[in-house]
């Protein structure tokens, strides 16, 4: 059996998790709602405080879905719960990041600014300190949607490996190089 599918999603309070007759689950909780389709060969069970996944039988298409759907619904059920956010940092003289709403604009060192219009379901802000990189701030329910759109603002200017200059996600750790100056001697 899979290991991810195997094991049951733990209901938070407050959580409510619905199946309709074409398969697509919907999870309620204090954060919001969301649904996700589910493949007609997997079932999604509701036991007590517990969501389990089953398959049908063991056949390798079967088993990558049971597994999948699994961490989908997981994922869905952390969202409504306590939700997902990311931070990105913008490193680079001159980069600046601003929003009104939920329309981002970036200064990345480019001529033109880039206008990113996000979708509704997310929630951002950016702060600016003296003596400290810009960060980007989104807030989701939806796992699939925040990190989609973090990849696309991450995209726009990636950290390139000789100064650092470009998006990067708080925390992550950039491999760096030496440039021209460290082979000659």
């Amino acid at each position: 059996m899979s290991r991810v599918g195997k094991a049951p999603i733990a209901l938070a309070a407050g959580v409510t998790v619905t199946v309709s007759a074409d398969n697509v689950v919907t999870v309620k909780g204090p954060k919001g709602e969301l649904q996700q389709a589910v493949d007609r060969d997997i079932t999604v069970e509701t036991e007590g405080d517990q969501l389990l996944v089953k398959r049908p039988s063991d056949q390798k298409r079967h088993k990558a879905l049971h597994g999948l759907y699994r961490a989908l619904l997981n994922n869905m059920v952390v969202g409504v719960t306590t939700g997902y956010k990311i931070e990105q940092e913008l490193v680079g003289v001159g980069y600046r990041a601003t929003n009104t709403g939920n329309t981002l604009d970036l200064v990345l060192g480019y001529s033109h600014h880039y206008v990113f219009e996000l979708p509704q379901e997310i929630k951002v802000s950016t702060t600016a300190e003296k003596g400290k990189n810009p960060t980007i701030i989104l807030e989701s329910n939806d796992k699939q949607l925040i990190g989609q759109v973090a990849a696309k603002i991450r995209s726009l200017r990636k950290p390139e490996p000789y100064k650092g200059k470009g998006i990067k996600f708080v925390g992550e750790i950039l491999r760096r190089k030496a440039g021209k100056s460290a082979s000659k001697k």
